[in-house]
Parts: C-alpha cells; sequence; structure tokens
C-alpha cells in the first residue's frame, strides 16, 4: 500500500475516534442535565416554566459541543490540512 492509502485509513479511523470520543461528553452532560431537571421538577412543580426554560438552554448549548466536534471532524475528513504535504 502506498502512503496515500496510510493516509486514507488513517485518517478515516482518527476520524471515527474523535467522533465517538467527542460525543461521548456531551452526551453524558445532557443525561445529568435532563436527570437534574427531572428531580428539581419532582421537588418543586410550581417552578416548572424556569427549570424547563433553563434546562433547554442548557441542553442546546450541550449539543452545540456535539456539532462542533462534527464539523471539526468533517473538516479534518474531507479538507485535510496535512493532505497537500503528502501529494508534493
Amino acid at each position: 500500500m502506498n502512503d496515500m492509502t496510510w493516509f486514507t485509513i488513517f485518517s478515516t479511523v482518527g476520524a471515527a475516534l474523535a467522533i465517538a470520543i467527542g460525543v461521548l461528553g456531551p452526551a453524558l452532560a445532557m443525561g445529568k442535565v435532563i436527570s437534574q431537571a427531572l428531580d428539581a421538577l419532582a421537588r418543586q412543580p410550581e417552578a416548572e416554566k424556569s427549570i424547563m426554560r433553563t434546562m433547554f438552554i442548557g441542553v442546546a448549548m450541550i449539543e452545540s459541543l456535539a456539532i462542533y466536534v462534527l464539523v471539526i471532524v468533517l473538516i479534518v475528513l474531507f479538507r485535510n490540512p496535512l493532505l497537500q504535504y503528502l501529494l508534493k
């Protein structure tokens, strides 16, 4: 196998590992946020609107981290900055 094949294989494996590890943190954080929000709702049902609004804002911020990981992985996978050195 030539250098380009190895580079493609390592880029693909690296992208798969990055997306797996990079999405694990936000997934765990979302589970924790939702769990804590349900606990707060059970304790104070009258504060539902405030709790839900804060939870949705927090979940949106956490989800943005997973989207950033996806964008970076797609950039590395399809527009790899190291590829130009390999092609010379």
